[in-house]
């Protein structure tokens, strides 16, 4: 052992002493090894970065006096509002808070609570309402801004978030007494089906960094070679020059790891505040975790040390230099097939019946807390990244056994295939880490859309009769009045649907046993009920018992709460109200309900303004309207969000979609974008890297061709057939494994293949890349090509 280290220690003298070529390899290395190290970093960093957002999102989260064991005896001393907005595509927080005594709780984020008419923004909303752009959001927010939101109060640096403050904030205009901040709100737990998206996500986009890694560290190995055949002439025998050869890669990889580092924490302070597709994150937040750091600290050099010595076992160094000419042994195909054969077992092992039925519409509560039952992680895991490996390690066979039987052809051609058929083992590393991202993405987009339709909700709603629906959280018949009258002339708007709903119950005594009828009650003008029933003739004063269309029980229930002629009791037994008697007038005539413009069928009591009281309605009613706009109009959706807020700052518009997608499959998608834009990126970078490194490596056989006449553009179009090649072959086994694994992965969780055609775009952009790896390297060929490449020293 102390000979081996010392001879580890040798190498790494040689990588740091041995002059511009020495100095040149490690730096190369140095820098595909950090690449790999960053992203490994950030991987790491991911399950601290959600804990932090999610800490951050629950920090600011109000609760209630004695809503919790810990906030018993506390005194409510905040009001308080949600008066969250959207502005064109982007959605901006914010609450209104107003001082219930004296000494008020602040949010996070706040030193002083804004006075009436002020409010404290974040950074970005600051600047978002400076600009041009902001004007139509300024009138919407026309309070003074007297403050800015600190980091403790937001989620990421990029956040639009404000608080105003509001002296008309009241409980009975919707708001709510707060006695601290800091909520834990349960998360709800992620669906199995993202289980396994996940896993399947995390071994895609990590295993080509662990093979660019790889292959990182075995750049310059053919200049390598003849300095162990040095070292071999003065004495030093095979394994001693093997070991040194891994000193040189462990220099290498411990300098990538610092390098790796460095542009971890660079890309942090870069990235983190301008965020990507929405997700940005403070700096500080994105910290890996410190098992998995010094995974990544331990596992990358010793990486580099297993792989040299992997890779010099096949390679015959004498003194007087390496012997290639002989005929190298065949590769062998029966461990290759075998890896993703136990890979696939696995993934069949761990097929379970329970996810059959887990899904977002039936899936039980309980199968959230037991995930670990419902699917097996690291069965999962192991067989996905067994059955990449597989085609990794199926590649270089598979280039081999084409390029040895090609013949023929045009000059450049020849060149290009008799290349490969000396060293096939170099052009398969270097698009081996595209194979495998090509064969993962198709898998991971063959899985997604499978269980699409699991989690995009068809809603029912129909967009052609309303666009938006505006909601406010308390009955206000003045209110729903004066919304009706401003959003008619908002500009763009055609119709406007407005009411209030409540709900009302059989006043007299029921069986302990029984359940008090109960039926909605909802107020409106004649236009209005129209939308929502279908109703012949109506005027002002007129009331409807409306049944649904298709439900004779429930139209049953209704008649058992609206008698004709009967009293019903308009206020909430819940709240412990006392009753309020309204006489349901025996001319009310029954009509059938229709689906309102969302898609919900109402049904119950229908009543015009004046036929009741509106006073009588309980303090849990709802008033709403529904708009149908003028698209195109431009920004009708700003004006109508700046009429409501007119209107009362506390009410919520929202946009009437036909598909309703889950927030967490949304929000997976989002980081897979991300991630495998990151992935993508590495991989050309790393490409690019290894194809000047091996151009340099060939640097005195390009010089030689050109001298002896070879023209230039045969050797461009030879490069380009040494990179078109595997590339073909690669693309070719990525369709096929990922088209597999993707149709396996659906078959554990019962689902069927609904396009088998995925796979086009993906294998496009893969061989979009080669290619502009292939021609960002031709600059650096055609400086290699000189006849100054043939000096020596």
């Amino acid at each position: 052992m102390k000979r081996r280290l010392h001879d580890l220690g040798l190498g790494i003298r040689f990588a740091l002493g041995g002059g511009r070529e020495g100095w040149a390899r490690t730096l190369l290395t140095a820098l595909g090894v950090g690449l790999g190290v960053a992203l490994l970093l950030s991987a790491a960093s991911v399950p601290g970065l959600v804990d932090h957002r999610a800490d951050r999102i629950h920090d600011r989260q109000p609760f209630s006096a004695g809503s919790d064991k810990n906030t018993k005896g506390l005194k409510a001393s905040l009001l308080y509002a949600g008066a969250d907005t959207e502005y064109r595509d982007a959605t901006i927080g914010g609450k209104l808070l107003r001082a219930a005594n004296a000494d008020p709780v602040l949010p996070p984020g706040l030193t002083t609570l804004p006075a009436p008419g002020t409010m404290a923004v974040s950074p970005a909303l600051r600047e978002l309402l400076d600009s041009p752009e902001g004007a139509l959001l300024r009138t919407r927010l026309p309070y003074e801004i007297t403050a800015t939101l600190g980091d403790a109060g937001l989620v990421q640096p990029s956040e639009l978030y404000y608080y105003a403050g509001s002296a008309a904030l009241s409980t009975d205009s919707g708001a709510s007494m707060a006695a601290g901040f800091g909520n834990i709100v349960e998360d709800r737990p992620l669906d199995p089906m993202l289980v396994v998206l996940v896993i399947l996500i995390c071994v895609v986009l990590l295993m080509p960094v662990a093979i660019f890694i790889a292959t990182a560290v075995r750049f310059g190995g053919e200049r390598r070679d003849r300095r162990l055949a040095a070292l071999r002439l003065v004495g030093a025998d095979t394994r001693t020059t093997r070991w040194i050869a891994g000193g040189e890669a462990l220099a290498g990889s411990a300098l990538g790891l610092a390098t790796g580092t460095l542009l971890f924490l660079g890309g942090a302070q870069l990235v983190g505040p301008l965020g990507l597709w929405s997700f940005g994150f403070f700096p500080g937040d994105l910290r890996p975790l410190p098992w998995l750091a010094l995974i990544v600290a331990v596992t990358v050099p010793a990486l580099a040390v297993v792989v040299t010595l992997a890779a010099l076992r096949s390679v015959v160094i004498e003194p007087l230099g390496v012997v290639r000419g002989g005929r190298t042994r065949t590769r062998r195909l029966w461990w290759r097939l075998a890896m993703p054969g136990v890979g696939v077992a696995l993934l069949l092992v761990s097929q379970n019946p329970g996810l059959r039925t887990a899904s977002l519409s039936v899936a039980p509560p309980a199968i959230g807390v037991q995930l670990m039952d419902a699917v097996a992680p690291l069965s999962i895991a192991t067989g996905a990244t067994l059955v990449l490996a597989g085609l990794v390690s199926l590649l270089p066979w598979l280039v081999e056994a084409v390029v040895g039987r090609l013949r023929g052809g045009s000059l450049s051609w020849q060149l290009a295939v008799r290349r490969l058929q000396l060293s096939s083992g170099a052009a398969s590393r270097a698009v081996s880490g595209i194979t495998v991202a090509v064969a993962g993405s198709v898998a991971l987009q063959m899985f997604s859309v499978g269980i699409h339709d699991d989690f995009n909700k068809v809603t029912g709603a129909d967009a052609s009769r309303a666009q938006y629906t505006v909601l406010a959280e308390y009955p206000d018949t003045r209110l729903a009045e004066r919304m009706i009258e401003a959003f008619r002339a908002t500009p763009g708007v055609h119709q406007v649907i407005g009411s209030v709903t409540s709900y009302v119950t059989w006043p007299g005594p029921v069986p302990d046993d029984d359940i008090r009828p109960t039926t909605t009650l909802t107020l409106g003008d004649c236009a209005t009920l129209r939308e929502l029933a279908h109703i012949d003739s109506c005027q002002d004063g007129d009331t409807f018992v409306v049944h649904p269309s298709d439900d004779r029980e429930q139209a049953a229930w209704v008649d058992r709460t609206a008698r004709l002629g009967k009293p019903v009791n308009t206020a909430s037994s819940e709240s412990g109200e006392a009753q309020r008697l309204w006489t349901l007038p025996a001319s009310a005539r029954t009509v059938i309900g229709r689906p309102d413009p969302t898609g919900e069928v109402r049904y119950g009591i229908f009543v015009t303004p004046s036929a009741i009281d509106t006073s009588l309605l309980t303090s849990l009613a709802r008033t709403s309207a529904m708009l149908t706009v003028d698209q195109s109009v431009p920004d009708a959706a700003e004006y109508i969000r700046n009429t409501a807020a007119r209107l009362s700052p506390t009410l919520r518009v929202h946009t009437v979609r036909t598909i309703e997608r889950d927030q967490q499959y949304a929000g997976i998608r989002t980081g897979l974008g991300a991630a495998a834009l990151a992935t993508l990126g590495l991989i050309a970078v790393g490409m690019l890297i290894s194809q000047v490194e091996q151009l340099r490596e060939r640097r005195r056989l390009l010089a030689a061709l050109v001298a002896f006449g070879t023209r230039r553009t045969t050797l461009a179009r030879s490069v380009l057939w040494q990179t078109a090649v595997p590339v073909a072959l690669g693309m070719a086994l990525a369709v096929v494994g990922g088209t597999a694994l993707g149709a396996l992965m659906l078959r554990i969780i019962g689902k069927t293949v609904t396009q088998w055609w995925l796979f086009l775009p993906l294998a496009g952009a893969g061989a979009a890349v080669i290619l502009a790896v292939t021609l960002l390297s031709l600059p650096a060929l055609w400086r290699l090509m000189r006849p100054d490449g043939l000096r020596t020293e």
